[in-house]
């Protein structure tokens, strides 16, 4: 089995072409690539035409490997927490199986890929919307909405609408991060691998990001009571810098083989 790695997608699947990534002429669908959040594969609502969306899912369901994402904060965050998508057991965890060969790694399980262990972990914090989160009941029709967003965000500001561009399930649970916690006990807090959207706050820090929220704090936590890890992986920062501190990975557009 071998296993690959990427950053943020946001529904721009062009790195996986055969151009782009010619690797996966030699992958068999026992072969495992990860996206590492912001996949936004599943990002329409009930109300939006759904064939691009269905015709970019099959399009990766039909590529020669298997497709793995953690959730990251630019997702449709609402359709998982639905019957939409079964709920699979997958290499030891749980997943939403989108396609046959595409599945979304819950929160806070430890998954097995051929002995080696990863700790998945979604989530973060949207830094796009310090200018606010508009809510289409607040307007009279979407019309109105669209002409408000448009003219606020041509003038610079920093604007998401919740349920369109914006979802409060953005970051993790309290139940979802003690599900991290006790999974990570069965395995006597050591893995191989820690897969995140958001890094932790050293992390963030050296990239000059001081913000804090509660997922920040979990990982501090999870630090504290002897998390043992190879390596840890996150996207979210569009940046691809590898070996901080040693240990810690930022990746975006590149796509990496780490086993």
């Amino acid at each position: 089995m071998a296993i690959y790695i990427t950053g943020d997608t946001h529904a721009d699947f062009g790195r996986f072409t055969t151009k782009r990534f010619p690797e996966q002429k030699g992958l068999t669908k026992d072969d495992i690539v990860i996206i590492l959040g912001d996949f936004g594969g599943v990002w329409f609502n009930e109300k939006m035409d759904m064939s691009e969306e269905n015709y970019q899912l099959d399009w990766l369901n039909d590529k020669p490997f298997t497709l793995c994402y953690i959730d990251g904060n630019h997702e449709n965050h609402s359709r998982y927490y639905t019957d939409e998508f079964p709920i699979v057991d997958f290499h030891g965890g749980k997943a939403h199986k989108i396609r046959d060969n595409i599945y979304h790694l819950m929160r806070g399980y430890v998954f097995d890929f051929e002995g080696k262990k990863f700790f998945a972990m979604g989530g973060a914090s949207s830094h796009d919307i310090k200018d606010g989160i508009l809510k289409p009941s607040d307007y009279k029709s979407l019309k109105d909405l669209a002409r408000d967003y448009n003219k606020r965000t041509r003038n610079g500001e920093l604007l998401r609408i919740d349920g369109i561009s914006w979802w409060k399930e953005e970051l993790p649970t309290k139940e979802e991060m003690q599900r991290g916690i006790r999974e990570l006990k069965k395995v006597d807090y050591k893995v191989d691998y820690v897969l995140t959207h958001c890094p932790n706050k050293e992390v963030c820090k050296w990239f000059g990001f001081f913000d804090s929220d509660s997922l920040g704090d979990y990982f501090d936590e999870l630090l504290e009571n002897g998390l043992q890890f190879s390596e840890w992986w996150s996207g979210h920062l569009h940046k691809n810098e590898y070996g901080i501190y040693g240990k810690h990975n930022v990746i975006y557009k590149e796509i990496k083989r780490i086993e």
